[in-house]
């Protein structure tokens, strides 16, 4: 009796554990959080809960949300920067469409700190997502990439780390040089990446008549990608 009680008492606190602190495996192994069961009928059913609460409107709150969700669906290479809060305000962090490897962030050598919008998010919320991106990029070291890692567990959403009232200046770009701090100087496989990607790229002007309309030039025929608020 006292052996069952102590490994119930274990299980209890093992399911307990952040999610974003366990990570992700297969459904039918067992769960790294060590409760004995498998991952799907433990932590992956939080994670597969987390994901199915889908926030409609992740940017609502932001400026310029309309040119969030438009570099976020429709635009393949643009930039912009961003104006933290707190403590991080003097941070250098921009916005961009997609990174190598479909990274999530980005911390240069220098320590400035690029954010991709365009990844595979692993829950139902953007912003979160993002934001959880956000924040270890800027713990990270210089020279390093964040990777996609576990759902992230409760934290700020980028509505809590960002001047909500700054305007998102978007600066399209012809490619993806802006990955690297000397395009020019590249060489080797980088050089090679960095052809292939601007190569794949759709010529995208946006428009200043309009809010977050953006013309796409195509082989065959041309687009105007317009994300208008309802």
């Amino acid at each position: 009796m006292g052996k069952k009680a102590a490994r119930k008492g274990q299980h209890s606190r093992s399911t307990t554990t952040a999610t974003g602190d366990v990570p992700v495996v297969g459904g039918r192994e067992p769960c790294p959080c060590g409760s004995g069961r498998r991952y799907k009928a433990c932590h992956g059913r939080d994670a597969a809960t987390a994901a199915e609460t889908l926030v409609h409107r992740p940017f609502e709150g932001l400026a310029d949300e309309c040119d969030w969700v438009a570099l976020r669906e429709l635009v393949p290479a643009a930039t912009a920067k961003l104006s933290l809060v707190g403590d991080d305000a003097e941070r250098s962090v921009t916005l961009a469409t997609v990174l190598p490897m479909a990274w999530p962030a980005l911390r240069r050598d220098n320590g400035s700190i690029l954010i991709g919008l365009q990844t595979h998010t692993s829950s139902g919320d953007v912003s979160r997502d993002l934001a959880d991106a956000l924040e270890r990029a800027l713990a990270a070291e210089d020279g390093t990439p964040v990777t996609p890692g576990p759902l992230p567990g409760p934290g700020p959403r980028l509505q809590d780390l960002l001047d909500v009232g700054a305007p998102l200046d978007v600066t399209v770009h012809e490619g993806f040089d802006f990955w690297v701090e000397d395009a020019e100087g590249a060489t080797g496989e980088v050089a090679a990446s960095l052809e292939r990607a601007n190569a794949a790229a759709t010529p995208t002007s946006r428009l200043t008549s309009v809010d977050a309309a953006y013309w796409c030039s195509m082989r065959e025929k041309n687009h105007l990608r317009w994300v208008m608020p309802h």
